[in-house]
């Protein structure tokens, strides 16, 4: 394809190549193939199910690898607006009727002085109305009440980030995901100069506010847990972005320039690239709970980094060992039995491997990224699943899929995805230091192959939208995998407005 002069100006602008924008045409309009499954990972076959000897074990080890000094940091994708938690309500504010006419709005307003934000709300309708919620609700008035949550007449929640949102009460006031990632970073995490190291990524449009909240927030937060937080932020890069295509896989333009859009979370592993860390935590924005709630989320959080821990450990020791040359028949038997009882990673030809051959096989799969994934069961929240895949070196090891990466053609495949039990709620404890305590580039450990097409609708008109690797499907393919089952009280996502009114996310209910 020829480039114009204005072409060459966006993509340089944007920092992306010209060979990445053909790479990025030809997958639009080509697809992505399925993945090859080999099975789901199921306790007992691929997923540790911790005793509570492992789980004492995990945090005795998890305290003292903080006590040595190591730095960890904890990383909060926590980037977009809330719109999405906010859909039923802009269909109300928008729609015909004045009153609430289905259950997830009859749930809203029959519960609306349980939200940590109605006492503002109720605040500014007073000021804005003249009315408190109660009386503009006796008068029908209740798309006022909404008008002043979700636009800029009112509270904006429609366009804020979730991180802002007041998500819990608590005594005299009210707490934001931003909080209370703070406190709980503060009850794993600190590190034994008592610095809690966090980093969170949002959008370029947010920064500014996000900035304001934590100098509202920090001293407050590191009196209350007697910690020194020392807290980043990042932004998805440019670079990142993805071209949209028509229907026939030309590029689709506006204005005469190529339309890109966000390439989606699995952009952010160039964000995780930059961070510097010897264990990093990685948690979405919604997934938490008030203090009050937070044990169990504490107890897994390092029952997951002393897994990883004790894994990296033992990883590191062989990797030392292969670099100095090829270890005996009996070292290199122990460590192909970590390779295949630990880690999962199986290969049908490794048993007849030359000597040369098992050792360059062995070290090139040891000495990489790692990961322990924690799994809840599946009680119908979306996510992604684990599974054993095949790669496209021939080996079968442990994957995240999506349900758009299994092949809804193949039998055997759907039959597979039903029998998962359990799935990933993005809670993550990594590695991604190398055996000398050098960065691996977490770039080259993607597999380019497992993202996905999603068909859009811009100005009326049907597009192709190029969504990146996920950052802990595809993006973390070639990472070394560990998967612990974790109890279903430590996931606690707020996906719609309503899921606030949760038990989990009402401590005075409980």
């Amino acid at each position: 394809m020829k480039l114009t002069e204005k072409d060459s100006e966006v993509l340089k602008r944007k920092g992306i190549t010209e060979v990445k924008l053909e790479e990025q045409l030809t997958m639009l309009k080509n697809g992505f193939p399925y993945l090859k499954i080999d099975s789901a990972v199921t306790p007992g076959h691929g997923l540790t199910v911790a005793s509570p000897e492992l789980v004492k074990q995990s945090e005795e080890m998890w305290r003292k690898y903080l006590a040595g000094g190591a730095k960890v940091m904890k990383m909060v994708p926590a980037s977009g607006a809330a719109s999405r938690m906010f859909k039923d309500l802009f269909a109300f504010l928008n729609g015909k009727s004045d009153k609430p006419d289905n259950d997830f709005m009859k749930k809203f307003f029959g519960n609306i002085e349980k939200f940590a934000f109605f006492p503002r709300l109720n605040f500014l309708c007073l000021q804005i109305h003249g009315y408190s919620i109660d009386s503009l609700m006796k008068a029908g008035r209740y798309k006022d009440i909404i008008d002043i949550l979700l636009t800029k007449a009112g509270m904006n929640y429609g366009k804020l980030p979730k991180a802002l949102l007041e998500f819990h009460k608590e005594m005299g006031g009210s707490r934001t995901p931003l909080q209370e990632h703070l406190a709980e970073g503060a009850q794993y995490a600190s590190g034994k100069d008592g610095k809690v190291h966090l980093h969170f990524t949002v959008s370029s449009e947010h920064v500014p506010l996000v900035e304001s909240k934590l100098e509202e927030i920090k001293a407050v937060m590191e009196h209350a847990y007697g910690v020194e937080y020392d807290i980043t932020l990042s932004v998805q890069k440019p670079s990142t972005d993805t071209v949209a295509s028509n229907m026939d896989g030309t590029p689709y333009r506006e204005n005469g320039e190529f339309f890109f859009r966000p390439g989606g979370h699995g952009a952010l592993i160039e964000n995780l690239n930059d961070l510097d860390a010897d264990v990093i935590f990685i948690k979405n924005i919604d997934n938490l709970v008030p203090d009050a709630l937070r044990l169990p989320t504490i107890t897994y959080k390092m029952v997951l980094g002393g897994i990883l821990v004790g894994v990296k450990a033992k990883i590191n020791s062989y990797c030392e060992r292969l670099a100095k040359g090829i270890p005996s028949d009996d070292e290199m038997a122990k460590m192909l039995e970590f390779l295949r009882g630990k880690l999962c990673i199986t290969h049908d030809k490794a048993d007849t491997m030359s000597r040369e051959e098992l050792h360059d096989y062995l070290f090139s799969k040891l000495n990489r990224p790692t990961r322990v994934c924690g799994m809840v069961k599946n009680e119908g929240e979306p996510g992604g699943g684990p599974f054993l895949a095949y790669n496209p070196d021939g080996t079968v090891s442990p994957q995240i899929l999506e349900s758009s990466q299994i092949n809804p053609d193949d039998k055997t495949a759907q039959k597979l995805l039903k029998e998962a039990t359990h799935f990933n709620p993005v809670d993550l404890a990594v590695c991604i230091k190398d055996f000398n305590g050098k960065k691996f580039n977490l770039p080259d450990y993607v597999d380019k192959a497992t993202g996905f097409i999603s068909i859009k609708s811009r100005e009326g008109v049907e597009i192709k939208a190029l969504e990146l690797p996920g950052l802990w499907n595809g993006a973390m393919s070639d990472w070394n995998t560990v998967m612990v089952e974790i109890p279903v009280e430590t996931f606690n996502p707020v996906k719609t407005v309503n899921d606030l009114l949760r038990p989990t996310h009402q401590p005075g209910e409980n």
